[in-house]
């Protein structure tokens, strides 16, 4: 989301990067049917340069080259790794119609790279009424080395645009993507609204689909529960175009059978979300609690199953906990909620991410953890599942412990990929004042 502007009455004083590798070992019984990931060792990826740390990170796998692992970080940060995730080399993206956080990493079938984010076309951040006038999408041919100026659906210029995602059809490389718009960002006036838009691509990001709204409801434009936010979408087999997104104390989802000219009469209530999506969680300043939206495209036994996954407080404002639910259905139903994380209780897990592996269909979650301690030392945890969500095993993939500090930005997000066994989260993390930003090496093959 919009860097440098905090949740309401809150403070944000800085930002950083960190990546950190993690090696695993593997029992194979046929299609990875039996994995067991160890305790992983930790290496940096990047870490705060000249008081501008990254976070926030994003991280892909190359379907075309699996050794090849792009990630990116605000603001302007891409990062690229072509042993697998070994090492690593950073660089700064730029374009003309600025680049301003909420960084989306991407990759389509054939390796080309897409990395989305905000615009500041005239470097003046809140103060320009060109500020936030569009997602921008810059694509790479060459494995994350140099990128295109980029491009941009053709929304509303004078509105406000955020909180973008990506998804990439792995057959034909069509790009989808669902985003918030405002009328005008962080507005308490009452007739500003917030709504779920969508555009998709079918020649690479050069052009874009007219954005529909496509949220029954609008939000406000606070930035906070009531603002419709933090939209995913996804593709099945069939071409069909699912987008999950947050309000209220409610977990939404739209779809589309006719590629996204029209959609359901009336949004789907998936789930509930208790306490909404911005929760609050000590030494955090912003913390994110938004649905993330999967799908099994493996073509096994759990073949077309929807996955939703997020964190809410059922259990209490001390006890965040993260949550999944699926619809094997197309969306039609759902499942009830599963508890991802298997503590004991009373402790906070929080921002979490998901990824379906296209291969396996095996899910993998990320998320920090607090279960061990009883203050604000943070550790990362992976959960995983290889029945279709039933249960999940969880382990820590952390070396060290963290403590967060609410004075530094900490991002809205992290984010994970996997690509037939291969595993690799990305996390941010803090060490005094240096933000930094880790993967960790999972390989089950």
């Amino acid at each position: 989301m919009r860097l440098f502007k905090a949740k309401t009455g809150s403070g944000l004083l800085g930002i950083i990067l960190c990546i950190s590798i993690a090696s695993c070992s593997k029992r194979t019984v046929g299609k990875l049917t039996d994995i067991t990931i160890e305790t992983p060792k930790n290496i940096m990826i990047a870490k705060e340069e000249n008081g501008l740390g990254p976070c926030e990170p994003s991280i892909c796998i190359n379907p075309a080259d699996p050794q090849n692992i792009v990630a990116g970080s605000i603001l302007n940060r891409i990062h690229t790794s072509n042993d697998g995730g070994v090492s690593w080399t950073s660089n700064e993206l730029k374009s003309s119609f600025g680049v301003y956080g909420d960084p989306v990493v991407r990759i389509g079938p054939r390796g080309n790279v897409y990395y989305s984010h905000l615009s500041n076309p005239k470097n003046r951040a809140y103060t320009s009424i060109e500020f936030l006038d569009r997602i921008v999408v810059q694509t790479s041919t060459d494995k994350g080395i140099s990128f295109n100026n980029g491009t941009a659906p053709a929304n509303d210029r004078s509105k406000d645009q955020d909180k973008q995602w990506l998804y990439i059809d792995p057959v034909d490389g069509t790009i989808l993507m669902s985003w918030t718009e405002f009328d005008e960002y962080a507005s308490k006036n009452a007739d500003d609204k917030s709504r779920i838009l969508f555009s998709q691509s079918k020649d690479g990001a050069e052009t874009w689909s007219t954005p529909v709204d496509i949220s029954d409801v609008d939000g406000d434009c606070i930035d906070d529960d009531d603002t419709t936010e933090g939209a995913v979408p996804v593709m099945d087999d069939q071409g069909n175009i699912y987008v999950a997104w947050a309000h209220g104390d409610k977990i939404y989802l739209d779809k589309s059978t006719d590629d996204g000219q029209t959609w359901l009469p009336n949004d789907i209530e998936v789930a509930d979300q208790f306490g909404g999506w911005s929760l609050d969680i000590p030494g955090i300043n912003r913390c994110n609690g938004m649905p993330i939206l999967g799908i099994d495209r493996s073509g096994g036994k759990h073949n077309g199953t929807l996955y939703i996954n997020w964190s809410d407080q059922k259990n209490g404002v001390n006890d965040t906990d993260i949550w999944l639910v699926k619809s094997q259905d197309g969306g039609k139903t759902w499942s009830d909620r599963i508890r991802v994380n298997d503590d004991d209780g009373g402790k906070h897990q929080f921002f979490s991410w998901m990824d379906v592996d296209p291969e396996t269909g095996y899910i993998y979650i990320v998320f920090y953890d607090r279960r061990a301690y009883l203050d604000n030392s943070t550790d990362v945890y992976i959960a995983y599942s290889t029945d279709g969500g039933d249960t999940f095993t969880n382990k820590k993939i952390s070396e060290l412990p963290f403590t967060p500090n609410s004075n530094v930005f900490f991002g809205d997000y992290n984010d994970i990929s996997a690509q037939d066994g291969m595993v690799r989260p990305i996390w941010t993390r803090l060490d005094g004042s240096v933000l930094s930003v880790w993967t960790a090496l999972i390989d089950l093959k």
